[in-house]
């Protein structure tokens, strides 16, 4: 099948006017409001100027109902966060770019507060935390009930407007500037209005920051608004830049259906709804969500929207119903106002009746590929928000992480232009192959992409729709210039992109649903599809999910919240430790090189297992050629137990034995001990967890076996969190000191202290700290230290007791009702598990 040929220009009159700015930033909503306000003031002498296609209000920010994810509750870890997070992205998550969002997540949330947002709080002050689909535990903040976004968008509008940030606004951007040697140097533009910059302009600036939102007006019916038509998509692809995973658009499973062939913009129905206990039903009433997944209608949004549309395709409706009739009309009024404004515009009551509802098009997880500082593969340009691919979301977003990426990302582009500060070039004019489509194209292409290249996608639909697509390229008039024109191009470079990569993707994962290839496939599509636009067309290269490691370990790792190339990185170095140059001269020496056999993994002693997954890594990298698995990571395991059968080359195997052996002892050791404090405990509120004393290059690894034996995560690293210890009082001069030069250095990290006198508690709860460490206390003021608390009613303090604890008084501590037990034995000094590999015959 030939390429479609998409313009790498658009075509447009020559600017009339030019600006002058340091950045540029296109779009206006939390991620392009972010960046613009933090790099003012980075740089508060800069000239930041925001573009926005409409008003400042238009975007897709201001119609996020649910809210914005992030551990603020002292149960609820960074380490919880992430793993529901790459659960949700069914294996193709970054895991450094989760982890980056979940634990600078809570500080962007206190800087966005700080410039003004406002959240709804409980009677005592406290945030109000609820959940959503994917998430285990209460983590999202919202405001006004429903209106999490207006509120966001609002307290950011009035902060650029009190700043000395510029705006235009009613502007398209049309394409990137560069300059002589490829570097992004600002933006053409067509200014909607009239007066001294009306017409089309260009922005030259030394960094470009791509905040554009969504593509949802690809499809004929969308949550998005109506500019949500993918310019900074297109505009990136016809710059040359790198679109990665395009092809997984989330499908949000409950909006409001308003009846047959109902299209453009369609009322959300949030998932927030579902988290305070409504549920799914068929035409019927049965609650068909109960038996699809273990979390049944708070299951991530991929799997809720695929058990709808096979609830509509075996009952022949063309929607299903959302239950919350049990909250009665005070809840709805409260807690939903916006919902439930809507719902009765439409003449629904959901104090009465149940709401009608389907899937429809809500959110990109891919689109232009960023690294951790969200720079694209073109220097000088920058991407963040819904056009971007960070690696966050995978192959499907866990609800209410967006605003939260936006946030953090955000932030982190405006650090790096501030201390790059990229070097200035003449910008010179793009691409000489240039075009523009037809605008009454428009609704077809909404209609071809909705009915084949949506929820539901096969190869016949989705070759239906690219030719399709291809014929919408011709016209019989000569297309003039204008809004429509861009717009319609955009969005038909969009949908042949993006039906391009669903074609090529032969399976079924997270948001992509092919009914031909109805199944994941780790081994073959553990992956990302990376498209770059050509004169011949879009270009498409497949980037294997990790390095060296195979694509099912890849996926496994991932999803227990490791990344995939520092697990390969560690084995690396052990191997390198284990054979130089001279490789394992005793197993060359001794057998035979053709011989192969069969080797059991076999527990010596009981306990719990953790690092299956890095020890088959090893065995496959050394080249065995089959492996099965007789136990899972966290299972408790007895002498004698196999844990996997390996086979391949004698000489590998036994190659592999002591470094596989080494990882799998150690954090099988790990967990195990961690296990019988969890056991210790077990019946109390307290829950176990780790400390940062653990070995150099084996800290994620550890915190896993850890998490393997039921404990938590406390930091990851010195940046997670301040604390505060006796040495730090002494230089900074006391506990007061010491917390106001936190506060002025690091003004939003969460402050930990920790203090070894009961004495001195009253003082650290003065100064606001979020954590408090009682070290080395006895059991007898560990319990008055609980009371205290209560006593001043500190809800949102946690308390945990460290030092000088065993394994015998450990119930007696938890019992006093403190929040953790802090033990560093569990990774510093965990005696390993003994295991062993047995050769068959």
């Amino acid at each position: 099948m030939s390429a479609p040929v998409l313009p790498l220009r658009l075509t447009a009159p020559a600017p009339g006017w030019t600006v002058e700015a340091d950045v540029v930033v296109v779009g206006s909503g939390i991620a392009g409001l972010t960046v613009a306000l933090r790099y003012a003031e980075l740089e508060p002498a800069a000239k930041v100027l925001v573009v926005t296609k409409d008003v400042l209000s238009s975007g897709s920010t201001r119609w996020a109902q649910g809210g914005i994810a992030a551990v603020l509750d002292p149960r609820d870890t960074p380490g919880e966060h992430l793993n529901d997070t790459v659960v949700a992205g069914v294996g193709l998550c970054d895991v450094r770019a989760v982890r980056t969002m979940v634990t600078e997540g809570p500080g962007a949330l206190r800087r966005l507060m700080r410039r003004g947002a406002r959240f709804d709080r409980t009677p005592d002050g406290e945030l109000q935390l609820t959940r959503e689909g994917g998430h285990r535990r209460r983590r999202i903040v919202h405001a006004g009930g429903d209106a999490t976004g207006a509120e966001v968008q609002r307290a950011l509008i009035e902060a650029v407007r009190a700043g000395s940030v510029r705006v235009i606004e009613h502007a398209l951007v049309l394409d990137l500037l560069k300059d002589a040697k490829g570097r992004a140097r600002g933006v053409t533009l067509h200014v909607m209005g009239e007066g001294a910059r009306d017409g089309v302009g260009a922005v030259h600036a030394r960094a470009v920051v791509l905040a554009t939102g969504g593509m949802g007006q690809v499809y004929a019916a969308t949550t998005n608004p109506v500019v949500s038509t993918g310019d900074g998509v297109a505009l990136a692809l016809r710059a040359g830049a790198v679109v990665r995973d395009i092809e997984f658009v989330q499908f949000h499973p409950t909006v409001l259906w308003l009846g047959e062939g109902s299209t453009g913009q369609q009322p959300l129905i949030s998932e927030a709804v579902r988290g305070e206990g409504a549920f799914l039903i068929d035409h019927d009433r049965n609650r068909f969500m109960a038996d699809v997944h273990e979390l049944a209608d708070l299951a991530p949004r991929d799997v809720v929207a695929k058990a709808i549309m096979r609830t509509m395709r075996e009952t022949g409706r063309d929607h299903v119903y959302l239950d919350g009739r049990h909250f009665g009309r005070e809840k709805w009024q409260t807690r939903f106002p916006t919902i439930y404004a809507v719902c009765r515009e439409h003449g629904i009551d959901p104090a009465t009746e149940p709401i009608p509802v389907s899937p429809a098009a809500h959110y990109a997880s891919g689109g232009v590929r960023t690294d951790l500082r969200g720079r694209t593969t073109i220097e000088g340009l920058y991407a963040c928000g819904e056009v971007a691919c960070t690696g966050v979301h995978g192959a499907n977003r866990l609800a209410s992480n967006s605003l939260l990426e936006g946030l953090v990302f955000a932030e982190r582009i405006a650090e790096d232009i501030h201390e790059l500060r990229p070097c200035p070039g003449d910008p010179v004019a793009g691409p000489d192959a240039s075009g523009l489509v037809d605008p009454r194209v428009r609704p077809r292409i909404q209609a071809h992409m909705s009915m084949g290249a949506s929820v539901l996608r096969s190869r016949e639909s989705l070759r239906a729709t690219a030719k399709a697509l291809r014929d919408a390229r011709w016209t019989p008039v000569t297309v003039p210039p204008c809004t429509e024109s861009w717009e319609a191009a955009n969005l038909l470079t969009v949908a042949t992109v993006l039906t391009g990569a669903a074609e090529a993707r032969l399976e079924t994962r997270g948001s992509h649903w092919r009914e031909d290839y109805d199944t994941r496939d780790d081994n073959e599509w553990l992956g990302h599809l990376d498209v770059t636009l050509t004169e011949e067309g879009p270009q498409m290269t497949y980037t294997p999910h990790g390095d060296a490691m195979p694509p099912r370990l890849a996926q496994e790792l991932t999803a227990a919240g490791l990344d995939p190339a520092e697990v390969d990185a560690v084995i690396d170095r052990a191997l390198a430790e284990d054979l130089r140059e001279a490789g394992d001269v005793t197993s060359l020496a001794t057998i035979p090189a053709g011989q192969r056999s069969v080797a059991d993994v076999v527990a010596r002693k009981d306990g719990v297992v953790a690092g299956l997954a890095v020890a088959e890594a090893v065995f496959v990298r050394l080249g065995a050629a089959r492996t099965e698995r007789r136990a899972k990571d966290g299972e408790r395991v007895r002498a004698g137990d196999v844990l996997m059968s390996v086979e391949g080359p004698t000489q590998d195997l036994l190659t592999a034995e002591r470094t596989a052996l080494n990882l799998l002892t150690h954090l099988s050791g790990v967990a195990t001990l961690t296990g019988r404090w969890v056991e210790a405990v077990s019946g109390t509120a307290a829950r176990v967890r780790d400390s940062r004393k653990t070995l150099p290059g084996l800290r994620a690894l550890e915190k896993y076996a850890v998490r393997c034996g039921g404990g938590v995560n406390h930091r990851m690293s010195l940046s997670d969190a301040a604390l505060i210890k006796d040495n730090h009082v002494v230089a900074a001069g006391g506990v007061a000191e010491a917390f106001r030069a936190v506060r002025e250095r690091y003004p939003d990290l969460p402050i930990e202290v920790e203090i070894d006198r009961l004495d001195q508690l009253e003082a650290v709860l003065d100064e606001g700290a979020s954590e408090i460490l009682l070290d080395n206390f006895t059991i007898e003021d560990t319990a008055r230290a609980v009371q205290i608390m209560k006593n001043r009613a500190k809800k949102g303090v946690a308390l945990e007791a460290s030092g000088g604890l065993t394994l015998e008084s450990a119930r007696d501590v938890a019992e006093t009702g403190v929040d953790y037990l802090a033990v560093g034995a569990l990774t510093h000094s965990a005696p390993a598990l003994d295991i062993a590999l047995d050769l068959r015959g």
